[in-house]
């Protein structure tokens, strides 16, 4: 069923007994498990959201939720740079979710300096096109220590997230290494440094995820799934955020077969991107550049796709109408994430969508 547009207040939570949603503002009956898929800065923002407002409408009497949120992230963007392993999604979203942050560049964390990347860049190591913050330096050696040690990224990643109070488990979607390379006229080079340094302006033919054949999805990732009440699409990039994750063997499958609603949230509004140059990977694989294009990329799980409902901006209301026959309830609602209440509005939202 399409429904057009949601009231512009939200009060909503899940009947965990039927993972569908109610409007009493408490959870009926025992805990609330949400999954999210997400890639960097947009899906960070956005569980931001979600935890602000699953605080709000389940509070613990401690600050915190008596939902149990678990996110799984993309690991395409990962590299070894100076002999560190580089995470960038899973630090944006642990960093944002901390409130460590840097929230007017968008990457790495506030109160930085550079002084270890100005002497490797010296010593002629690294990218000088892609600069680590000290403290977000770190980061990398601590992730790199205990993978030294035998840890897996999984288990790394657990004992990393430990030092903060983040109120989301975070679980790369895989412990194996899938970096995503681009196919362009000038040759095959990491995803990096056709976003970062050549900022996506050379034209790539395609994306290939280095042993995504042979990857396995991290422990943890296909039980979270399973035994979700909703699963949520945060609006991350379609092809190599979300693409990377659909593509570890075994996720799709699992998704598909997931009693729980799927909810997606458009990374497009107004058919333009909200940030970075997910146009570009989009026209890369022949998709469009707007709400409904990704939509049917992803496809409604009615006809062996991803989504149950989908949510776009209040711009792109004409997309209602016409995803309904490919079994996507859409619905229109403000998606710009200005700041913590609005992205809370929007995580409402997509709670909301479960009854449609």
């Amino acid at each position: 069923m399409a429904v057009s547009h949601l009231p512009s207040e939200y009060s909503v939570t899940i009947d965990s007994a039927h993972g569908r949603f109610g409007s009493s503002g408490r959870a009926s009956v025992g805990t609330v498990k949400i999954t999210v898929l997400s890639g960097g800065v947009g899906g960070a923002r956005f569980l931001r959201g979600l935890r602000h407002h699953l605080r709000e409408t389940l509070p613990d009497g401690a600050g915190g939720t008596t939902a149990e949120v678990t996110a799984v992230v993309n690991t395409g963007d990962d590299m070894w740079l100076s002999s560190l392993r580089v995470a960038p999604d899973l630090d944006s979203i642990m960093y944002t979710l901390a409130g460590s942050n840097d929230e007017v560049r968008g990457w790495g964390r506030t109160g930085e300096t550079e002084r270890v990347s100005v002497e490797l860049n010296a010593y002629g190591v690294g990218w000088p096109w892609f600069t680590l913050g000290d403290l977000d330096l770190g980061t990398h050696i601590a992730r790199t220590h205990f993978l030294r040690s035998g840890l897996a990224l999984s288990e790394a990643t657990a004992r990393i997230t430990d030092r903060w109070n983040l109120g989301v488990t975070l679980l790369p979607v895989t412990d194996d290494e899938v970096e995503t390379q681009v196919v362009t006229d000038e040759g095959t080079m990491h995803f990096q440094e056709w976003w970062t340094r050549h900022r996506a302006s050379v034209t790539a033919r395609r994306f290939e995820q280095r042993n995504v054949d042979i990857a396995s999805p991290a422990p943890g990732v296909l039980e979270a799934i399973a035994s979700a009440d909703v699963i949520l699409v945060a609006p991350s990039n379609p092809v190599v955020s979300i693409g990377t994750i659909l593509g570890i063997p075994g996720v799709r499958n699992a998704l598909v077969a997931a009693s729980a609603p799927i909810v997606g949230v458009s990374p497009i509004i107004s058919g333009a991107v909200v940030r970075g140059m997910a146009d570009a990977c989009l026209t890369t694989i022949g998709v469009q550049t707007s709400a409904e294009a990704v939509a049917l990329h992803y496809g409604g799980r009615s006809s062996g796709g991803l989504l149950d409902a989908w949510l776009v901006d209040d711009s792109d209301a004409d997309a209602v109408a016409a995803l309904a026959p490919a079994g996507v309830a859409a619905l229109a609602v403000p998606l710009w994430m200005r700041d913590p209440e609005t992205s809370a509005r929007l995580a409402a939202a997509a709670l909301a969508a479960v009854r449609y």
